[in-house]
């Protein structure tokens, strides 16, 4: 059938979606000071900062990856999600000036 979506279209995601929201998880303790509501806004921005690469499954980025590119990437990730909180703390500080 012409025009239909099949069903193997919602296995697409983003790659860095689930590393950048542990990231957030995880980091999110050294910013005591922001609202916790905030953080799918701090997610939001890193994931905006990072490239976007669509996968079906984990493993189909993974395993064309060597070592040194798995390393690469948590640092990538690791230092988007640090400015992503930055950012949006910044932001919730003006908001609370006004």
């Amino acid at each position: 059938m012409r025009g239909r979506m099949n069903d193997d279209f919602e296995s697409i995601r983003n790659h860095y979606e689930q590393p950048v929201l542990a990231a957030v998880n995880d980091l999110s303790a050294g910013y005591p000071g922001l609202d916790r509501t905030l953080l799918p806004d701090v997610a939001c921005v890193a994931l905006n900062r990072l490239p976007t690469r669509y996968i079906r499954h984990p493993v189909d980025l993974a395993f064309y990856m060597t070592d040194q590119e798995r390393m690469d990437t948590d640092r990538t990730i690791e230092g988007a999600v640090r400015h992503a909180f930055e950012f949006v703390q910044a932001r919730a500080a003006m908001r609370a000036r006004r």
